[in-house]
């Protein structure tokens, strides 16, 4: 069983709090079904204009894998830092064929009204 990992304003990387490990795991769950816009609506996760969705999409294909949902093990290696209004998050992909591989979801999170909203920005290879 994981540790609890909670939600701190530390500008030293971190790992990503537990409270947003399910959002971040619905995104990648969206984009493996091809929902690269988040068209169906995820709670808390602004949606990805149609540009940068084409763009994710791009990106994901000419990599050339399938994703698969996020392992338990993402979050051993997974990242968020805080830039005194949001969070930077990078979190470490999976494929089929690679297990762990080298693209990274690289998304902002910001607090508002109490909550958390997730604004998804890239996935390419650093």
């Amino acid at each position: 069983m994981s540790q609890t990992v909670v939600v701190l304003k530390d500008k030293k990387q971190q790992p990503v709090p537990s409270v947003w490990r399910n959002t971040i795991s619905e995104i990648v769950e969206a984009f493996k079904g091809g929902d690269f816009a988040l068209s169906r609506g995820i709670n808390g996760v602004r949606p990805i204009s149609k540009d940068d969705a084409a763009g994710i999409e791009e990106d994901i294909q000419d990599y050339g894998a399938e994703l698969v949902s996020l392992p338990e093990e993402t979050w051993n290696t997974s990242v968020c830092q805080w830039y005194g209004q949001h969070w930077d998050v990078m979190v470490d992909l999976y494929t089929m064929d690679e297990g762990s591989c080298d693209l990274v979801l690289q998304l902002r999170v910001s607090e508002e009204a109490g909550g958390y909203i997730f604004e998804v920005h890239l996935v390419y290879v650093p």
